[in-house]
């Protein structure tokens, strides 16, 4: 991808910012009409009623039948001729897939690199040792399961396929009925608050911010909970994620998550080759001596920002006024435009 070859056929004071109907898609797009940049959005047509209510903060729909046409000729010629940014979400990742979106045509806000290391939990997890955080036992075979563990699917699936087995014979019947999978992994289940962190790395303010935090409601897992004991243990608990709650960290414990964050971005730079910018998210358990222990990252932005479209406590401290993850996006695009930076932002 020549980014800079791109930019200079693209009408820079008509830049757009462009992602796919799903996941964040809202508050990217109505960040981005609050910097004062134009916005696309790429929607099924099944889904195109639905958006269109929100055409006061779109400016243009590109429509078409099923996902797979978002890599196809016809849209990528419409975004370059719209002077698109693509910002990549969870879906639009999973849609494209990631190793296509190393090869996408159009600039992309952030990092394509990271979103391979993102797809394989192996990779993954060695980038997060790597950068010297904490992260849960991970066991290399169903064979050598001893202790509870939860069996997690490769790429942004949000939680569907994920389970939980306590021996090797759980862990293997558990694989087969999902069709015998060969990207997975296996890691010691941490017992403790699940806490994700919402972090934004900026090469033109030159800092690492914490822009909010979330926890996920997942089904059927979270609703187990309202069950007596007798109920509940007859059902297999399920991750895949409905929904997100707020969260504030006990102030204490920022500093570590600061400390993380910093440590993950000069790890992104040493291993995979490009220093990730803008958002990412570190996901994990908060044990009851406080200890963070993360079982994943997320190398672009997270559906738990949807539950600050106003700003968090966190960006308010920052900016002083309202400050979603969508807006932080599209101010670091903006500022890197006014600034003839564009190239340290894009890939």
């Amino acid at each position: 991808m020549e980014v800079a070859k791109v930019l200079s056929e693209y009408d820079l004071s008509k830049l757009a910012v462009a992602t796919a109907g799903s996941h964040s898609a809202l508050q990217i797009l109505h960040g981005a009409k609050k910097e004062g940049l134009r916005t696309v959005l790429i929607v099924k047509k099944d889904r195109y009623e639905f958006y269109r209510t929100f055409s006061h903060f779109i400016d243009s729909f590109i429509i078409v039948e099923s996902w797979g046409e978002v890599a196809q000729r016809e849209v990528v010629e419409e975004l370059l001729a719209l002077n698109s940014v693509v910002v990549p979400h969870g879906s639009f990742v999973e849609y494209v897939g990631a190793e296509r979106m190393l090869r996408y045509p159009v600039p992309i806000f952030g990092s394509r690199k990271i979103l391979m290391w993102e797809s394989d939990q192996r990779k993954k997890m060695e980038l997060l040792r790597s950068a010297g955080i904490r992260v849960p036992k991970e066991f290399s075979s169903p064979d050598e399961v001893d202790r509870l563990v939860i069996v997690k699917l490769g790429g942004a699936k949000g939680g569907r396929g994920y389970f939980l087995a306590r021996t090797p014979e759980e862990v293997k019947r558990g694989l087969e009925r999902l069709g015998s999978p060969e990207n997975y992994i296996i890691q010691e289940y941490v017992v403790g608050v699940p806490a994700y962190y919402h972090l934004f790395n900026s090469p033109i303010y030159g800092r690492l911010e914490i822009t909010g935090m979330d926890i996920r409601y997942e089904s059927n897992v979270d609703g187990l909970r309202r069950l007596p004991p007798e109920y509940a243990k007859e059902i297999s608990p399920t991750f895949t994620v409905v929904g997100n709650i707020p969260m504030v960290l006990r102030e204490s414990l920022l500093i570590k998550v600061f400390e993380y964050g910093r440590s993950f971005v000069r790890a992104t730079e040493e291993l995979v080759g490009e220093e990730i910018v803008g958002p990412f998210c570190l996901e994990s358990i908060i044990t009851e001596e406080g200890e963070i222990v993360v079982f994943e990252f997320s190398g672009r932005i997270v559906a738990g920002t949807n539950v600050y479209v106003h700003g968090s406590p966190y960006s308010w401290l920052y900016w002083d006024e309202p400050m979603s993850a969508g807006r932080r996006i599209a101010r670091e695009i903006r500022k890197a435009r006014d600034r003839g930076r564009l190239e340290e932002v894009l890939r």
